[in-house]
């Protein structure tokens, strides 16, 4: 009598749960199908993907700060105290054999996710990390008047996240 008991307590949970597990079934057919594009080799990343160097910042910084009435012709100098990173999306794979609390042996497999551009593959960026300056030295025309120090003080200090008390301005020779 308890082996019919049990396997009519199967039938009712398999009754009871088919469509979800129906559903499950076909959700890990779908992502296990393969989607036609298998390109595993490195791609040209756009230039508005990369990055921004240092020089990109300190140059961009320049044309602002000569717009600042007073400053005339200047020159900025950025000491970084940590660079900026990203993070890339992964699609990760692992594979193993015998239990999965104790495999016996196992691989794992990882590419970056590339997105489609207009002008080719490009990364997915999942995180950005920006860099901390530690200082900055502008030379200016104007850096002996004080109203423009002041302008351009609050002005890298409005860009960078520096405290005044690591921008030093100095007057243009």
């Amino acid at each position: 009598m308890k082996k019919i008991w049990k396997t009519e307590g199967v039938r009712k949970q398999w009754d009871r749960y088919k469509y979800a597990a129906l559903v499950v079934l076909i959700g890990a057919g779908l992502l296990l199908w393969p989607s036609g594009k298998r390109d595993t080799s490195t791609s040209s990343v756009s230039a508005a993907a990369e990055e921004t160097t240092a020089e990109t910042i300190q140059a961009e910084m320049e044309e602002i700060l000569g717009q600042i009435s007073g400053v005339g012709q200047v020159r900025v100098m950025l000491t970084a105290d940590t660079d900026g990173e990203r993070q890339l999306a992964r699609d990760t794979e692992l594979t193993y054999r015998g239990e999965p609390t104790a495999p016996e042996d196992y691989s794992a497999r990882s590419e970056t996710v590339l997105t489609d551009g207009g002008e080719g593959d490009a990364p997915v960026v999942t995180r950005r990390v920006y860099p901390t300056y530690r200082g900055a030295l502008v030379v200016c025309q104007g850096g002996d008047q004080p109203q423009v120090r002041l302008a351009v003080t609050e002005a890298v200090s409005a860009l960078t996240g520096l405290s005044a008390d690591r921008i030093a301005v100095a007057k243009w020779q």
